[in-house]
């Protein structure tokens, strides 16, 4: 591929490593590729005052387009070449920045999973959203939960960080076959504090790194002038890693806590002269929940480490600050949702895919030393999104980069040429619209090829687990939570593999546990949570569907032939809402044995589901193979699908509570409740079929008397 030319945006500035730095993490001979020698030291005068504008990115996921690769169609929503706008509009603004970002950045999408699995891309090339970031000039990044999906060996290639950790090289005999010591990286530094050799308990990345900068700020008289400025930039990765990767991870690395981690560094940046400290925090915001070193989403207490003057944060896919009424941040200790503040610290979580651009701006004023002016501190997301949609007016957006854009144009063709590979065909429309009120559609396919997977390899492989009965589990990983766009379509018609990577979104392996009767219960229990508590007494509307719970942990379970059976009760409190439980017509033995075949993320303790929390799970199988490539596989072996045979057995429903009071409500796609009449959910109907301005949803009914 023909070199593109490099349009840089960020201010010409230095960048200077910490001493000692390399000890402490991995070797990252790229880091230094982009610098130069730091300036030289210049007095600061007293009153001096300045204003920097820190622009953040999180999870995009490696979404380098507004591109839908599961429907083949442009989505002006999202995307780095709109972000890239975003990002110029602010370098124009503001004399200052630093732009960062938070990870979770190279998985997410066809294009991902082409070039780290299809045709893997070589040491001596990037893969394409780093490209990307080259060009824009990004300051520092950090690593996401998604970063580990790919495997160790790909990630030390791609950053051009080694690890020190044993047996694990930069990249595979296939991407790296000269045993190169340098790939290409985008040039910026990675920083991770929290995960660590196993062996030599060290981060495996620079656990931090010290920005030498020079900007431009005010005299005490007004007159501008060049002022130099320290920037420490540190990173976090959610503990749970461990469980969520565990086949790529175990015996290699270990993950630290938010505190304990950030406690032991800070003191360091300090030490090595930070004027300003900015926190990479790739875990969401959660003060509700009591702090402990494993949490999921402790980003926010953060904000308790004394020296940390602003908080990057993501992973939930939520947009912080955020005044709306349903913000699920309402309510928090600690939080300003208006002015962005976590315990007086300004944080920005934005969203995801590239669709806003976070930015905390800071003055900071010169007195014996910096100082940040907490009281003129201002926090705020800026959407790609420019109008809302009105009636038939659609939404419109931030114009793309076109720089940004080309400068990935072969990824995106051989992304789509793989993609539109046929596999088979499909009588009926596959679709998540309506899979939290029993519509199996897009599910069923997925539980049938897992069972054959296993029927078969116990054939070969095990037979003695040849009687021991069989249960599958899916999830609509596509639920609605980000528009009308994120939910799984494949429509009837010829099925490719971008339809087969819709119906199952990540690049998960397939596993195996083996649990009992009394698990199974508990595991359905688990995923009834998805829904509210409904008192049928309640005369105003209610909301059926929780949406702090994600639809990727609502697991169906099913067996062949439709043997399980079960009732959810959304009228009781959660743990106590599954009833009418049988297998093969007969109520569920507790004490009964089962293989439940589900993925490396469940199977390690993912979602916190009973009796597989904190890995602890009775895995007898981890097979070798993706989760996505078992169900085209298993298309490819029946290319004809038919709905009687492949839609339509539903193994759960709601369980009927009489007339209700008022109605209860969940949001889906507009003008689809035809499908859902199709797929046998019949007790549906529109409430109201005016789409949200926000969300482009319309809201239904369910009536829970059926």
């Amino acid at each position: 591929m023909k070199p593109h030319t490099r349009k840089l945006f960020a201010l010409s500035a230095s960048l200077a490593l910490a001493a000692g730095l390399a000890a402490c993490g991995g070797d990252d001979d790229d880091d230094d590729a982009g610098a130069s020698t730091p300036p030289p030291e210049v007095s600061v005068p007293q009153g001096a005052a300045l204003d920097l504008a820190i622009l953040a990115t999180t999870d995009l996921h490696a979404n380098v387009l507004g591109y839908d690769y599961y429907k083949l169609t442009e989505d002006k929503s999202y995307g780095v070449d709109r972000t890239a706008t975003l990002i110029a509009n602010a370098r124009k603004q503001h004399a200052n920045t630093l732009l960062f970002d938070n990870g979770d950045t190279i998985q997410g999408t066809a294009l991902s999973d082409y070039q780290a699995l299809v045709s893997p891309v070589q040491c001596s090339d990037m893969i394409a959203i780093y490209k990307q970031m080259k060009l824009l000039a990004y300051d520092a990044g950090t690593m996401g939960n998604h970063e580990f999906n790919y495997g160790l060996p790909f990630l030390s290639q791609i950053t051009n960080v080694d690890f020190g950790l044993a047996g694990i090289g930069k990249g595979t005999a296939q991407t790296n076959p000269a045993g190169a010591k340098d790939c290409a990286a985008p040039g910026f530094p990675f920083v991770s504090a929290n995960v660590v050799s196993a062996a030599s308990k060290q981060p495996i990345f620079k656990p931090w790194v010290l920005l030498e900068k020079t900007f431009k700020a005010t005299d005490a008289n007004g007159k501008t002038i060049d002022v130099p400025l320290k920037v420490g930039v540190i990173g976090f990765a959610p503990p749970p890693i461990l469980q969520w990767d565990k086949a790529n991870l175990e015996g290699h690395v270990e993950v630290t806590g938010w505190k304990e981690s950030a406690q032991r560094f800070v003191p360091e940046m300090k030490a090595a002269g930070a004027d300003l400290i900015v926190a990479l925090a790739h875990g969401g915001i959660d003060m509700k929940t009591a702090y402990s070193p494993s949490m999921e989403n402790g980003a926010g207490y953060l904000s308790q480490v004394p020296g940390i003057d602003a908080l990057i944060t993501g992973h939930q896919h939520l947009l912080f600050p955020d005044t709306s009424a349903t913000s699920p941040f309402r309510g928090q200790a600690g939080i300003d949702l208006e002015k962005g503040l976590i315990n007086g610290v300004p944080a920005v979580q934005a969203g995801q895919w590239g669709n806003n651009l976070g930015q905390i701006t800071l003055k900071l004023a010169y007195d014996k030393g910096w100082k940040v002016q907490k009281d003129a501190t201002t926090v705020q997301r800026i959407s790609t999104r420019l109008t809302a949609q009105s009636g038939a007016t659609p939404a419109t957006y931030v114009a793309s980069d076109s720089a940004v854009q080309q400068l990935v144009q072969a990824e995106h063709a051989a992304t789509i040429a793989y993609v539109k590979t046929p596999i088979g065909q499909s009588q009926f429309d596959m679709a998540t619209y309506y899979a939290l009120t029993g519509d199996v559609s897009a599910l069923q396919i997925v539980n049938m090829a897992q069972i054959d997977y296993l029927t078969d390899y116990i054939a070969k492989n095990n037979p003695s687990y040849g009687n021991l009965p069989i249960l599958s589990a899916a999830a609509p990983f596509k639920g609605g939570r980000n528009g009308p766009g994120d939910f799984t379509f494949v429509k009837q018609g010829n099925v490719a593999i971008n339809n087969a990577a819709d119906l199952y979104l990540y690049p998960n392996t397939l596993q195996v546990v083996r649990v009992t009767g009394d698990t199974v219960r508990l595991w359905l229990e688990k995923t009834a949570e998805q829904f509210k508590q409904i008192d049928p007494t309640q005369v105003a509307p209610q909301d059926l569907v929780d949406t702090s719970f994600p639809t990727f942990n609502f697991d169906v379970l099913y067996a062949a032939g439709n043997a399980l059976s079960y009732q959810i009760d959304v009228s009781q409190p959660k743990g106590s809402r599954i009833s009418g439980l049988t297998y093969q017509g007969a109520p569920l033995d507790p004490a009964a044995q089962f293989l439940v075949v589900t993925n490396n993320y469940r199977a390690s303790g993912g979602g916190d589901f009973p009796g597989l929390a904190g890995g602890k799970g009775d895995i007898v199988l981890q097979a070798p193979d993706a989760s996505r490539d078992v169900l085209i596989n298993y298309i490819k072996k029946n290319p004809t699908l038919d709905l009687a045979t492949y839609g339509l057995d539903r193994s759960w429903r709601f369980k009927q509570l009489g007339a209700l009071a008022g109605p209860v409500l969940f949001w889906s796609v507009p003008g689809t409740l035809p499908m859902a009449v199709a797929h046998g959910v019949t007790n549906v109907s529109v409430h109201d079929a005016t789409p949200d301005a926000t969300t482009q949803l319309s809201r239904y009914a369910v009536d829970l008397s059926q």
